[in-house]
């Protein structure tokens, strides 16, 4: 049988805690081995006992099947629950659009194609209870990076690079782009730093030397390691038989289990209130709960705890700074940002607020990924995006004495 693409909506996004800690790995550009990194890191983690799945994210140029030794174009059975289930292979569980297509079939998608071919390998999966879900990204800052980044309650993101400049500085733009989505850093991978001759194992740096080490030392994020050429690699990849699974005691191998030490002491779980939540203005359901309180010196300004109603009209948020704020709630319709409502290029405000009515009020508030939230109003509006650092900055109502 063929899988569908499952259809979309902020509820779909309820119900990942099986997930574990979701981790994406990004690349500015392509060549730069990260799904070799991806594929053997996530090895790495379930060497360490942790359950692991891996989504092989790249829909247009599927790589991880083969690497795996996965039969590519092999329909995927069904669960009775209607969830996909997974391939696996060397003791990971493997979703990929490499397995719904043969070899030489591209996938043509437009943009809402990938969106929700996204959200099935995530959410339509039978992935049972996993520590960490790792996201192998295509390269670059596309429709792939920015549905995740919103669909999707990210721990944080790798960045994978090579010594040389020009990978570096197309790697930093990936960073930027993943810190205006507040996806964390988790630290930056250096690939290919160096070859070490198997004979007399002097080290030739052939892409320069220390490229990692200073773009993650500009930026303030880890380097969480630097791996050498490896021959075997290759050879690997061709064979379906990782690094660290056919050749463990490798150099190479040595620095993905290091790296694999280093995610599992230092990941840590999403601070602000907890996404993903869809919840319905009318009757409180499926409300956010708050967040623990971790209001002190130095608190993030723009991170919600708390997100509640004072009544029909206010939405009330605290901070984890601890402040309070209370929104009207036409007030934030006419704030909206997309194309509908302010013109793209000039920056110019084409909503009339005359047309929006004087009780329009929320129908729906969802997260989007950790920087956001998506608002449907009862005047049928439902693309803008709020993102936290816009709602911090709106005029707080004044509240009535009674």
């Amino acid at each position: 049988m063929t899988a569908t693409p499952a259809t979309s909506s902020p509820a779909d996004d309820v119900g990942m805690a099986h997930l574990g800690q979701i981790i994406a790995v990004a690349s500015g550009k392509g060549g730069v081995g990260k799904s070799t990194v991806s594929t053997n890191l996530t090895l790495a983690l379930a060497a360490q006992g942790a359950a692991v799945g891996l989504v092989d994210a790249d829909l247009y140029g599927p790589s991880v099947p083969g690497m795996l030794g996965i039969v590519s174009g092999k329909a995927p059975t069904m669960s009775p629950a209607g969830k996909i289930i997974p391939a696996e292979a060397h003791g990971i569980k493997v979703m990929s659009m490499g397995m719904l297509t043969d070899d030489d079939k591209p996938a043509i998608l437009r943009g809402p194609m990938v969106s929700k071919y996204l959200r099935m390998f995530i959410l339509e999966v039978a992935w049972g209870k996993l520590d960490y879900l790792i996201l192998d990204l295509p390269p670059g800052t596309g429709d792939t990076q920015l549905t995740l980044a919103q669909a999707f309650p990210l721990t944080g993101a790798i960045v994978v690079s090579t010594p040389q400049d020009v990978s570096l500085k197309i790697a930093r733009r990936g960073i930027r782009m993943m810190e205006q989505v507040k996806v964390p850093i988790l630290g930056i991978v250096e690939n290919m730093s160096g070859f070490t001759c198997p004979s007399c194992n002097e080290v030739t740096h052939i892409f320069h030397q220390g490229g990692g080490a200073k773009i993650a030392a500009s930026l303030g994020v880890p380097l969480l390691g630097a791996i050498p050429l490896d021959p075997a690699i290759v050879d690997c990849g061709d064979e379906g038989r990782p690094l660290v699974i056919a050749h463990p005691n490798a150099p190479a191998s040595a620095v993905y289990r290091s790296i694999a030490a280093i995610l599992s002491g230092r990941v840590q779980a999403t601070v602000g209130v907890p996404t993903p939540f869809d919840w319905h203005w009318a009757d409180d359901t499926s409300k956010p709960k708050p967040a623990a309180p971790t209001a002190r010196a130095g608190s993030a300004a723009d991170v919600p705890v708390t997100l509640d109603r004072r009544d029909g009209r206010t939405l009330v948020l605290r901070w984890q700074d601890g402040h309070d704020q209370q929104i009207d709630v036409r007030d934030l319709r006419l704030a909206c940002r997309c194309a509908a409502c302010v013109d793209e290029m000039s920056g110019r405000a084409v909503l009339d607020p005359a047309t929006v009515p004087l009780n329009i009020e929320p129908t729906r508030i969802w997260s989007l990924g950790n920087y956001a939230i998506g608002v449907s109003f009862s005047d049928g509006h439902r693309s803008g995006i709020y993102t936290f650092g816009q709602l911090r900055g709106m005029v707080t109502v004044e509240v009535e004495d009674v």
